[in-house]
């Protein structure tokens, strides 16, 4: 009977044949940490839209000055408030500027003096906030409490001084957003290499003689960078807004250089009639931020393995 029973279960219990090949087989291509982000980051629709779009208006910004005859500061007193048309297509101001010209301009401007502060936010905090907590002790106290004063410290209040002692201008304004504008970033980087730096790599990088520069260049820096890239793009647009409210309110550039805050000053000036002297850098100032607070978002899902599938 057990014979029987045996002999009807031996077709469904067959042993496996495996490949000699089979163990060597990758079920999917190797990818590195950036590859399988950008793979990540692909599916999220609303990130790759912020992208091109991002793309789109950096592009506009660097050609779209080129693409009419009329530059950003010339005047034409007989085509005061023209509504957009085939000559300026999209209107002019009160003194027959063109604003194609200058709205692009004023991107560009914007957005150069966005990207070179948020550089500059990323090289001093990224570098202040790594060498205070991988050395430690009396020294990340010391670094600590002078980060402690500048928060103390309401930060547009120092902009708005330094704006009133100096000359305003691009570089003015920079110097001014980078003076509190790195502590954000130093903090955030202090908080993950303290995570970091008792983890069984940088011990081996120490015990084989690897100098404090070399464990923060080649093991440190690295690691953090998910979060470096996600609060520089979260800075980008923050400091738009800084410039353009400093634009707004007098105290950043002066005419007849442009910027959005220029633009938008100007179009509120003239809303009861020129409405659309507002609207074109309102809806393009609104595209930068959204765009870019929605591809961060997207990076930081991205870049965080805890969001692998």
């Amino acid at each position: 009977m057990q014979q029987q029973e045996k002999a009807s279960l031996d077709h469904l219990f067959r042993p496996a044949s495996v490949s000699a090949k089979e163990p060597e087989k990758i079920s999917r291509p190797p990818l590195t940490a950036f590859q399988d982000s950008f793979r990540r980051l692909r599916k999220n629709r609303a990130a790759i839209v912020s992208l091109i779009i991002l793309i789109l208006l950096g592009v506009l910004a660097i050609i779209g000055p080129w693409m009419t005859s009329y530059t950003y500061y010339d005047t034409d007193y007989s085509a005061v408030y023209k509504a957009p048309n085939a000559d300026h297509w999209l209107g002019t101001d009160k003194f027959g500027r063109d604003q194609w010209a200058r709205i692009w301009e004023g991107t560009r401007i914007s957005l150069l003096i966005a990207v070179l502060a948020a550089v500059l936010d990323l090289v001093i905090g990224v570098a202040y906030g790594a060498i205070s907590a991988l050395i430690g002790g009396r020294v990340d106290n010391v670094m600590q409490r002078i980060v402690e004063i500048i928060i103390g410290i309401p930060s547009l209040i120092i902009i708005i001084l330094l704006m009133m002692v100096m000359e305003p201008g691009i570089m003015t304004i920079m110097l001014a957003m980078v003076i509190t504008g790195w502590v954000n970033m130093a903090r955030l980087v202090r908080a993950q290499i303290l995570k970091l730096k008792e983890q069984e790599y940088v011990l081996a990088a120490r015990s084989l003689g690897a100098s404090n520069m070399q464990i923060i260049l080649k093991h440190l820096i690295p690691n953090t960078i998910g979060i470096i890239v996600i609060n520089t793009m979260f800075t980008i647009p923050s400091a738009i807004f800084t410039e353009a409210f400093l634009s707004f309110i007098g105290l950043g550039l002066q005419e007849p250089m442009a910027s959005l805050g220029v633009l938008i000053h100007d179009g509120y000036q003239a809303i009861n009639t020129q409405y659309h002297l507002l609207l074109y850098p309102a809806i393009v100032i609104i595209a930068i931020m959204v765009t870019f607070n929605i591809l961060g978002d997207g990076l930081r899902d991205a870049l965080d393995p805890r969001m692998r599938k």
